[in-house]
């Protein structure tokens, strides 16, 4: 057990087995090649993809504790009211959602910085649990990770003392700019050295895992940010935690290094399968919401049900461009009558009709969700 607060390595770091770490960053850079190159065919990756960034929201979450589900959170953007267990859930990973959207757009105009990293965090704090420690702001006092309602005493890791944080924070934001430094093994690092430096009161984990794919669109490895590593590490939630741990228990940066670079070969070629399947599926829908419905509108209401794979009649309505409620809801009824959809739920009243793209949740979480 630790005594007292770790004090970080300096970066960059300097006693790493390079010989060994460079071809398996070569591996990893080649893996996030071929997927960045099938992200390259999507003709609108910001929509399809839409599924991939919220499961990455959900899972992400999911190792912080929360246990919300993404047909659920799907759900409750269709208006179908969640479970009161999975609200506080669900909020949480809608500000997951939002903060990383925000960070996306930013980094269009803005370097990766502790000022953003900030801002991020605030954003991804704000209404939720842990919103009373301070959102936006560096903690200025000590934390310890270990069992809830555990003495620091008793702490399974501290991390460094406030009084070292700020140099060690802008070491950290010095090494995000390296540009020597090969793009896979700066990420890595800098997810495990934001870890261990800890420098919020609650969130860390989360932010860590999102400026992955931040750090390597920066350094030109993605065309744009949607590399999310969370659904590997959530399948190894104690390993990965492991790992880390072994930085400052026993320097094995090697361990976690490696540890990281397989992570990103495997996510990668998952991401690459994911990519493929719903680049086919959205032709596929194309081409049948067309045969189907004869409709002028058929490739937008593709498109609908491509952003959001479960959704209220009345948005269908809205994001394809129909002009008319009934012209709407007969293409409904003509999709959901051809197999191509399936409804969710009655329209009774004012409540609209919820209806759901199963193949899409089912590519997106990786496993048959919908029979």
């Amino acid at each position: 057990m630790p005594a007292a607060p770790c004090i970080p390595d300096a970066l960059p770091l300097e006693a790493l087995d390079w010989r060994r770490l460079l071809p398996l960053a070569g591996r990893a850079n080649a893996a996030l090649a071929r997927y960045d190159g099938m992200l390259q065919t999507l003709p609108n990756p910001g929509v399809l993809l839409s599924p991939i960034t919220v499961n990455e929201a959900v899972l992400s979450s999911r190792i912080e504790g929360t246990q919300a589900t993404l047909e659920e959170v799907l759900e409750q953007d269709a208006g179908i009211e969640a479970p009161e267990a999975r609200r506080g859930d669900i909020e949480e990973i809608s500000n997951y959602r939002a903060a990383v959207s925000y960070a996306e757009d930013a980094l269009t105009e803005r370097p990766l910085s502790l000022s953003l990293v900030k801002t991020i965090h605030q954003r991804l704090m704000q209404g939720v649990r842990g919103r009373d420690k301070t959102p936006g702001d560096f903690r200025e006092d000590q934390n310890w990770i270990g069992r809830q309602g555990d003495p620091m005493d008793r702490a399974r890791f501290i991390p460094p003392s406030p009084l070292i944080l700020r140099e060690h924070l802008g070491q950290w934001e010095a090494y995000l700019n390296l540009e020597t430094e090969d793009p896979i093994l700066q990420a890595g690092v800098a997810h495990a050295q934001f870890e261990i430096l800890h420098p919020f009161k609650d969130g860390n984990g989360r932010i860590g895992r999102m400026l992955i794919p931040l750090l390597l669109y920066k350094r030109h490895v993605l065309s744009r940010p949607m590399f999310y590593l969370s659904e590997y590490l959530e399948a190894r939630r104690d390993v990965y935690y492991d790992h880390l741990l072994a930085i400052t228990e026993a320097k094995d940066w090697q361990g976690w290094l490696e540890f990281f670079v397989e992570a990103v070969v495997s996510q990668a070629e998952v991401n690459l399968q994911k990519v493929r399947a719903i680049r086919d599926l959205y032709v596929d829908r194309q081409r049948r919401f067309m045969e189907v419905t004869r409709s002028q509108f058929a490739g937008r209401a593709a498109d609908a049900f491509f952003e959001r794979p479960i959704l209220r009649a009345s948005d269908f309505r809205t994001m394809a461009g129909f002009n008319s409620r009934i012209t709407a809801n007969n293409v409904l009824r003509q999709l959901e009558a051809a197999g191509l959809i399936r409804r969710m739920r009655e329209g009774v009243g004012p409540m609209p009709a919820v209806y759901a793209l199963p193949e899409l949740i089912n590519i997106a979480e990786g496993r048959q969700v919908f029979g």
